[in-house]
């Protein structure tokens, strides 16, 4: 690990003040610390933002509901308006490792924290996403890789709030010396075909200050399938939002985290749904539908049938029902 400079902040304006080229914002500092081990990230500079006042709460008004970046996973987790106004952030929150990191954990650091995929976390493998030119997991140990736009780099995008967030459509608050910037987080991440070295739009000096779910009547669920089924990552997990007008859904949003570099809109199920009653037929048709395009390597196929059944079971939890398409 480099050596560094320490830098208090309880403002925004003091944390955006220390910020330079060469500098790291810290939170939680759960996955920055790991970074800094395996020295992928090697700051000069760690602006603590953790005492930043005003970060750290959780709101809603008329817009709809405001989450400070500095909120914890189990402050989201448990906090009523999101239990029941907006069930799948809760449920995601719930899911993401121990408990003990999740009073750590901040769903700023969550949205932000870097692949876990073995090849870009070793020293060994010089892969595109640290200037290589090389996919190691294309012909390597790929099980738990993409199976989605996979080719010039195959890690999956490890946050699990992002999946719900951007199926709710949520927006990112940024704040840099230049003032403050809108961004919808689904435009927030960055495809590797566009930028293979990093995972979103944010730059050197900016900060993540607020995050904003639009208030909407959608009804939403979450579900996540892994090995284990206390603290382990996803190998498929997914969130849907359905509006829902008399018998027949208006507008649907199915989002995929484990599937690609980035949370994964399955736009060509979410028309299977529009404009037509939600049933078990349907969320299968929509659940097939999404895995038609998947290019999976040579050893995570698997996670196309895991999908499948995640996606249909997800779609009819959101509609009030459950496995078997009847009225829960």
């Amino acid at each position: 690990m480099n050596r560094f400079e320490w830098v208090e902040a309880s403002t925004v304006a003091q944390a955006i003040a220390a910020a330079n080229a060469d500098s790291t914002f810290k939170a939680g500092g759960v996955d920055l610390l790991d970074l800094m081990k395996d020295n992928i990230a090697s700051p000069k500079r760690l602006v603590n933002i953790r005492t930043v006042e005003g970060l750290g709460e959780i709101g809603e008004d008329e817009r709809g509901l405001h989450i400070g970046p500095l909120a914890t996973l189990s402050e989201i987790e448990e906090h009523p308006v999101i239990q029941k106004q907006y069930p799948a952030i809760a449920e995601a929150a719930f899911r993401v490792a121990t408990p003990q990191i999740r009073n750590m954990a901040t769903i700023g650091g969550n949205l932000v924290q870097r692949p876990r995929c073995w090849y870009f976390r070793s020293e060994d493998f010089p892969c595109r996403k640290k200037g290589g030119t090389h996919c190691f997991a294309q012909d390597g140990e790929n099980d738990y890789h993409a199976i989605f736009d996979n080719r010039t780099c195959a890690i999956v995008h490890p946050s699990g709030l992002a999946v719900p967030l951007v199926a709710l459509d949520a927006h990112l608050e940024i704040t840099s010396k230049n003032g403050k910037r809108q961004v919808r987080l689904e435009e927030f991440f960055t495809r590797p075909d566009d930028d293979v070295t990093r995972e979103n739009v944010i730059a050197p000096g900016e900060l993540i200050t607020n995050i904003t779910v639009p208030k909407s009547d959608a009804r939403s669920a979450y579900f996540k399938q892994g090995e284990k089924e206390s603290f382990d990552w996803p190998i498929a997990d997914v969130a849907v939002a359905l509006s829902i007008e008399g018998s027949r859904c208006q507008k649907a949003s199915i989002v995929l985290g484990a599937a690609a570099p980035y949370p994964y809109r399955a736009k060509a199920a979410e028309s299977k749904l529009t404009n037509n009653e939600i049933n078990e037929e349907t969320a299968r048709a929509a659940a097939e539908q999404a895995m038609a395009n998947a290019t999976p390597l040579e050893k995570n196929g698997y996670k196309i049938p895991i999908f499948e059944a995640i996606i249909r079971r997800t779609i009819l939890r959101a509609a009030g029902m459950n496995r078997e398409g009847a009225a829960a």
